[in-house]
């Protein structure tokens, strides 16, 4: 859509297009703000507080310390690390000296890692030592050469630290036993590294900054590459979208956020970690999100004004007994990401905070924002939005050609957050990429007469029942406005009749909720061919780290 018919629906004081290259790399980006803001507080871990400067010194100090290894320019390192304050440095390092960031998941099993590290060949790795047998199985099999590992209490102090980690080790036993007989401590690698000399490099805005695995939900996973101009350019487009509410935090007061999701998920690393620095921002580290309690009583010590999040962390939140002993009264900006936003959580969270959901779209491939909720709505849209800032969204036929008005069609985005293409594989990037340059996205969509886009499904999610197509998602938002309902989820199973049928697998909130009950239900909200033909209790649902159900899983059962 080159007409780009929702610049209409643009907030006031939010362009159509804005300078991306403002830039030259990250590096550039991240150097200014710990310049500019060296006194402020950029992370706050467990109780403990790191500023600016701390986070420049720490992280020049592991950048030279990565150059003295003998690294070339270009090379890769990955980190394998929940939400702890190693991990920002890490990232400063590792792209200060030069080098690429690989984002692994901690969770990963043996296999998944040692295709990760194979496939980005990957020199070292930075790790929390509580995955270190989860590497020590699987290192032979790959390219890395160095590990630097770490602990929870690195960065808590002689005490504090000594003390967190006698804890997470020998109490509640979250750290199996390992041996990396060469690996060398995260405080020793920093320490050599304040000794050694640092080189700074020239770093281009078309040299590689990410490679961002996408999740294996369609297949094998693949390495996104992310340009440093593609994450500056989402980092500055996202900042301008927010801009109509974060800038009425009261001059003196510093933007704080909240980093719950994993720091090696995009959705956080750029709209977390990276607009945060941007911002001068304080950004408040959760370790652990699925400990609901825990992040309350964290998120009660603090002044909050942004939250991203799933929507099932948002759910678990609003549900919780605990909620109101937070001050969500100066929260600015909520915005939902990773999977769709359901109206009951949407309309909960919003009666609750006085705060919006904001729906926004994006992939690993997009650095992730493309589109979003307009942050000053009241109202839950159902959408996810609209394109972001020098962002074109369009909607394709399966021949590639773009489908008439109020048509289904595969979303395809153009922009400068677009990856430059998938690491070390043309035949996948060739796949997905059109040839005047818009990301094929595997999402079908429609766009109303607004501009709002509207995910109908994922290419392979939908379900064909004797010919109609039914897509999980309306299903699902369906069925969990259901008040004995707590999360849902739907896939097709084979049906000798209808070809494929409906199972909708249920967690409940309340235990007495029955078959029958759901039945009902689906009959009076959904025409016949929608309806569940299996409905499964479950006491809870398959997902990722992140919160996405893993529809798949739920098929394979």
């Amino acid at each position: 859509m080159t007409d780009r018919i929702w610049l209409n629906s643009y907030p006031k004081g939010v362009a159509a297009d804005i300078d991306v290259s403002a830039y030259s790399s990250l590096v550039a980006l991240m150097e200014e703000s710990f310049k500019k803001y060296a006194k402020r507080v950029a992370y706050n871990f467990m109780g403990k507080d790191v500023t600016y400067a701390q986070t420049d010194s720490l992280s020049q100090a592991f950048a030279a310390y990565l150059q003295s290894l003998g690294l070339a320019k270009g090379d890769r390192v990955a980190i394998m690390m929940p939400n702890v304050p190693q991990y920002p440095v890490a990232v400063a390092g590792i792209l200060r000296a030069g080098y690429v960031v690989v984002n692994v998941n901690p969770l990963y099993t043996p296999r998944e890692l040692q295709h990760q590290l194979k496939d980005s060949g990957a020199k070292a790795i930075v790790i929390i030592e509580n995955f270190a047998t989860t590497l020590e199985k699987c290192i032979s099999a790959t390219p890395v050469k160095h590990v630097v590992l770490c602990s929870m209490g690195d960065q808590l102090g002689l005490l504090k630290g000594t003390l967190v980690n006698y804890v997470v080790r020998n109490v509640k036993k979250m750290v199996p036993a390992y041996s990396l007989p060469d690996a060398v401590r995260f405080n020793a690698a920093v320490a050599a590294g304040t000794k050694a000399p640092f080189k700074k490099p020239e770093i281009k805005a078309d040299d590689v900054a990410v490679l961002q695995y996408t999740g294996g939900t369609t297949g094998v996973s693949k390495g996104a590459v992310l340009l440093h101009r593609n994450v500056v350019a989402n980092v500055l487009q996202s900042e301008a979208w927010n801009n109509p509410v974060m800038g009425k935090i009261p001059a003196g007061e510093q933007p704080t956020g909240v980093c719950a999701l994993p720091l090696y998920h995009i959705f956080a690393f750029t709209v977390g970690m990276m607009l945060s620095m941007r911002m001068g921002g304080k950004l408040i580290l959760i370790p652990n999100p699925r400990d609901i309690p825990a992040v309350l009583k964290e998120l009660s010590k603090h002044v909050i004004h942004s939250f991203p999040a799933v929507n099932t962390l948002f759910n678990g939140l609003a549900n919780h007994p605990d909620f109101n002993t937070v001050d969500w009264s100066h929260l600015m900006v909520s915005v939902g990401g990773g999977t769709a936003v359901q109206s009951g959580v949407a309309k909960l969270w919003f009666e609750k905070t006085g705060c919006p959901i904001c729906e926004g779209y994006g992939l690993s491939e997009t650095s992730p924002s493309a589109s979003c909720n307009v942050v000053t709505a009241t109202e839950y849209t159902g959408t996810i939005g609209i394109p972001l800032p020098n962002t074109y969204m369009k909607l394709l036929d399966d021949d590639g050609n773009e489908v008439a008005a109020g048509q289904p069609g595969e979303i395809a985005i153009k922009g400068p957050q677009v990856m430059a293409g998938y690491w070390q594989r043309p035949d996948e990037t060739a796949k997905v990429m059109t040839p005047d340059g818009y990301f094929k996205t595997g999402d079908v969509g429609v766009v109303d007469e607004r501009g709002f886009f509207k995910i109908v499904d994922r290419k392979k999610d939908m379900i064909l029942v004797s010919g109609f197509n039914v897509f999980p998602t309306e299903l699902e938002d369906v069925v969990a406005q259901m008040p004995g309902v707590m999360e849902c989820a739907c896939v097709g199973v084979a049906d000798a009749k209808t070809g494929e049928a409906v199972k909708l697998v249920i967690v409940k909130k309340d235990p007495n909720l029955s078959d029958g009950d759901v039945r009902a239900f689906c009959k009076e909200n959904l025409t016949g061919y929608k309806q569940p033909k299996v409905i499964e209790f479950r006491a809870e649902l398959p997902k990722t780290p992140v919160g996405k159900i893993l529809r798949r899983e739920l098929r394979d059962k």
